[in-house]
This record gives structure tokens, C-alpha cells and sequence, in this order.
């Protein structure tokens, strides 16, 4: 555990040198290389300590701890004036993975990742698909969901009569967490433009969002998953529905019924009809 927590702080420090941050008592998002030309004041230990022993109401807000806020991604941005016609969706995938490029914009870059795990699937699909990041054998592939909990999404995918190469497949970060731990909101937040505009560019009907980290980053709400169940919420133009992720469902097979019913929702609004058992 010790190991972890040194590589994860490392991660986090190399991270803020690669941006420039070398005040780390200061609050607020990275700045860029323009904004940089001057070098910030750094806060000295005296300076700090004093503070520290003031109210909190008199101390100056780069001393202040960040406050991670959840917005949705139906506020994160205004949906596009113009949408991206069928035949061209695909390239403008491609247009957004070479946007990311050999993403350095969070800690995850420094944090052991191998591989980006960009997206997968149909670039016109109707039904989205939405995880929480990759695990080791995407992280080794590049293509989320191919692991244990992969295996058991397709088969949910078949099980309502639909294809895997029917479906598009992403992830609230497209780097793997170090011991697949949850995202942390640094990390979360800073890749989801890029999820953005994937589900911009693809449109599809529906989105489920898969185990409650998902949920959360979507909706921009932190509730439990059993109050999100089984009902439409909104995501960029397209219903959202939520469900359990599939690794859960692997540690508690118990749960699988309640997954069906969710997706038999998904099913019913996108007119999908499980397949005649042989």
C-alpha cells in the first residue's frame, strides 16, 4: 500500500512540474505556456505558517484546499450548432484521438499507464456505452472493455440482440488509475472534453453509463446508484439510463437480474428484441 501511495504522489509531482506548477499551495487549474512568462510568487514557509495561524476568512484563496465541483456534461459545454453527418463521424473520431496525442494533461500519464484507450466500436451507433477507465488488459490493448467485465458486457450486448461492432464503447478516462483505483476528479475532469465530443460526434439514442463513478461524472451528481436506477436522465441530446458496471456484477452475479431490467428499459426505447433462444 506504502509502494502505491509514494508512486501516486510522484505521479502527482511530476505531473505539476511537466505544467510549470511549482507553488504548490497555489489553487486553480494549471495555466498555459503563455500565461506562464512570468513566474508566480511562491508562498515561503514563514509565510504559510502565519497565514496558517490566521482566521480562515483573512487567508488569501491560493491557501485555500481545491474544491472539486461535478458538473454535467450537459453543462460542461453548449451542444454543437452543427452536427457531424454519418459519413464523416468516423474520421472525426480520428481527428479528436489525434487531439489527445500522447496525453501528458493529468496525473494518470505519469502513473505507470502503457496505452491510451481512446474508444471502440460503431462511429454511428445508436447505443453508447460508458465505463469508468481501463483496466490492466486494456491498458496492454488499447481497447476498453476486453478483460473479464469485457467479456460479460458483450454478452449483455447480445443478450439484446446487438453486436459489439454494433455499439460505441468509452470510458470517463482513457488512462488506467494505478491499481484500478476510482478516477480521481484532477483526472476525470480533465479528460472529459475528449468523452465529450465523442458522444457529440457519434449522437447516439442512448447512453448507459456503467457503475456509479460513471454516473456520477455524467450526470454531475453524486447519488447512489439504486436512486439513478431505473429511469431516463439526459446526456448531450441522447437518454441516459444507469447500471451496474460489469466488474461489479462479476463480484456479485446476485445483481445481474437487476442489471437485465435496466437494460430490457434500453431495449424497449431503442425497439431492440433479445434474440430466440435455440
Amino acid at each position: 500500500m506504502a509502494g502505491e501511495a509514494e508512486q501516486q504522489l510522484r505521479a502527482y509531482l511530476e505531473y505539476l512540474r511537466d505544467m510549470g506548477v511549482h507553488d504548490f499551495y497555489r489553487q486553480g487549474d494549471p495555466v498555459s505556456a503563455e500565461v506562464r512568462e512570468t513566474p508566480p510568487p511562491v508562498a515561503t514557509i514563514a509565510a504559510v505558517e502565519e497565514q496558517e495561524a490566521a482566521p480562515v476568512s483573512n487567508r488569501p484563496a491560493f491557501l485555500e484546499p481545491p474544491i472539486a465541483t461535478l458538473v454535467s456534461f450537459n453543462d460542461l459545454a453548449p451542444l454543437p450548432e452543427s452536427r457531424v453527418a454519418p459519413a464523416h463521424k468516423a474520421d472525426a473520431l480520428v481527428a479528436i484521438k489525434e487531439e489527445i496525442g500522447d496525453c501528458t494533461r493529468c496525473p494518470l500519464a505519469y502513473a505507470g499507464r502503457r496505452t491510451i484507450v481512446f474508444g471502440d466500436g460503431d462511429a454511428n451507433a445508436r447505443l453508447m456505452f460508458v465505463g469508468e477507465g481501463p483496466g490492466a488488459d486494456e491498458d496492454t490493448s488499447g481497447v476498453p472493455f476486453v478483460g473479464k467485465a469485457g467479456q460479460l458486457l458483450n454478452n449483455m450486448i447480445q443478450a439484446m440482440g446487438l453486436k459489439r461492432e454494433q455499439v460505441y464503447i468509452a470510458n470517463i478516462v482513457k488512462c488506467r488509475p494505478p491499481a484500478n483505483r476510482v478516477p480521481e476528479p484532477v483526472e476525470a475532469n480533465t479528460c472529459d472534453q475528449f468523452l465529450l465530443q465523442q458522444i457529440d460526434v457519434v449522437q447516439p439514442q442512448v447512453v448507459v453509463a456503467l457503475g456509479a463513478t460513471a454516473a456520477m461524472y455524467l450526470l454531475g451528481v453524486k447519488q447512489s446508484l439504486s436512486s439513478l436506477r431505473g429511469r431516463w436522465h439526459s446526456c448531450r441530446g441522447a437518454k441516459l439510463a444507469v447500471t451496474y458496471h460489469p466488474a461489479f456484477l462479476l463480484r456479485d452475479p446476485r445483481q445481474k437480474s437487476e442489471a437485465w431490467k435496466d437494460l430490457q428499459m434500453v431495449m424497449a426505447e431503442m425497439g431492440l428484441k433479445a434474440p430466440a433462444k435455440s
